[in-house]
């Protein structure tokens, strides 16, 4: 349930769960691929008048293509979230801040999945820490050793 009706939060924390495909149309326009469903967990609950505060996980694979070598692999993501939704309208130009409006009657996290998701991914993913790339002359994975062009040389 990532979409919390007010009337039960007034009752106190809501337990947030649930399991986003990886093809839903939340990720369209996002530059990232998932190789799994998002599975998504937390905690909702009201800090004030108009204020809560989300406290989740996010966890999923996603499908990326290193930087150096240009080859696909898939990259483990788990990362925490903290977001705060709000009605005040003082804090709603807070980019850090998810902003509400009346009438309110649900608090739906999936905005905050979205955006903290994008936020989180590495936007120039390394196969591994050591990656060695590709020759710039002959354009040889030198993850595979010396290219014979000697073009490697410069690295």
């Amino acid at each position: 349930m990532l979409r919390v009706d007010i009337r039960d939060l007034r009752r106190g924390p809501v337990d947030t769960a649930g399991v986003v495909p990886a093809t839903d149309p939340l990720f369209e326009g996002l530059d990232l691929s998932l190789a799994e469903p998002l599975v998504v967990s937390g905690v909702l609950e009201a800090t004030g008048r108009g204020d809560f505060f989300w406290r989740g996980r996010l966890g999923t694979r996603v499908n990326a293509t290193c930087r150096r070598c240009l080859k696909e692999f898939v990259v483990p993501f788990d990362s925490p979230v903290d977001a705060l939704f709000t009605l005040d309208p003082d804090l709603q130009d807070d980019p850090s801040v998810y902003p509400l409006s009346e009438p309110l009657t649900h608090v739906d996290v999936t905005g905050a999945i979205r955006e903290e998701l994008a936020l989180a991914l590495s936007s120039y993913p390394l196969c591994r820490e050591d990656c060695a790339g590709l020759c710039p002359k002959c354009g040889a994975d030198l993850n595979q050793g010396p290219c014979s062009c000697g073009g490697s040389a410069s690295h």
